[in-house]
């Protein structure tokens, strides 16, 4: 029974990492806003891009993610 329940636990695990990293690459496209304007409702582009994400997962990811994905969108 045990191992039963460390198989289910490894599997659920394992579908959420695959599940993190597909949705991944669907964050909005920031690149080409301009930072802390009124399109980016005055915040940097990563605090944007925070922002919007949250909205759309009801999820935050972290500033170092946002900061990756919008270099990243830059061609940085």
């Amino acid at each position: 029974m045990r191992k039963l329940l460390v198989l289910a636990l490894a599997v659920i695990f394992s579908v959420g990492i695959v599940t993190g990293t597909a949705s991944a690459q669907q964050y909005p496209n920031v690149a080409n806003l301009k930072p802390f304007s009124t399109e980016a409702d005055f915040m940097s582009l990563a605090g944007y891009l925070r922002y919007v994400t949250h909205q759309q997962t009801g999820q935050w990811i972290t500033l170092d993610e946002a900061t990756r994905v919008v270099k990243q969108q830059a061609g940085q």
